[in-house]
């Protein structure tokens, strides 16, 4: 994946990415909410966007997720992907912000936010990489420093985890060590 045409600024952005932040409703998943006959809410997860977080994480890029909407089921994903952290039920996100920054000791331009509705604006515009899905609303996207060829809940957070790898210069790396994979091979 090359950033063929795109300016020296966004590189250099991206290359600062020590923290990932996601949505979760319309960015890990596609936006949907299901409910079964009792009323339990069901979402649908991309195996590859998992893949995408715990690469990341092999590279020593935390991932964090914050959502408005509480979900048992995103905390069972948060745990098997060993997210480091989960804000749920937080309006508006931007709430969690200045804890995050301190927590992990990041600033604001090491963190790469990844939105796709209006509520992403706030966050979107405090960090250093603002992403917007495919699926974006207008304005999420025109918030966004790059917009994800992928759908959210379809690949996305992996098209996002790979420019930041391959930009860091780590992906073929990960791949060697995590997958057994040589460079030469991908």
């Amino acid at each position: 994946m090359r950033l063929a045409g795109q300016n020296r600024s966004l590189i250099e952005r991206i290359k600062k990415v020590k923290l990932l932040i996601l949505d979760v409703d319309g960015v890990l998943t596609d936006g949907r909410i299901i409910y079964d006959s009792e009323g339990r809410q069901l979402r649908l997860f991309d195996a590859q966007d998992g893949t995408g977080i715990l690469l990341l994480s092999a590279a020593g890029i935390k991932t964090i997720m914050v959502t408005i909407l509480p979900s048992k089921a995103i905390e069972c994903r948060a745990r098997d992907l060993k997210v480091e952290e989960i804000y749920q039920g937080i309006k508006p996100k931007t709430k969690v912000l200045q804890q995050v920054l301190e927590k992990h000791g990041v600033g604001r331009d090491e963190i790469c936010y990844v939105g796709d509705d209006v509520v992403d604006i706030g966050m979107m515009r405090s960090v250093g990489f603002p992403v917007a899905v495919k699926n974006a609303t207008r304005e999420v996207k025109e918030a966004a420093s790059y917009v994800t060829k992928k759908v959210g809940g379809r690949g996305a957070v992996r098209e996002i985890a790979e420019l930041i790898l391959m930009t860091q210069g780590k992906w073929h790396t990960l791949l060697a060590t995590e997958f057994g994979i040589p460079s030469r091979d991908v």
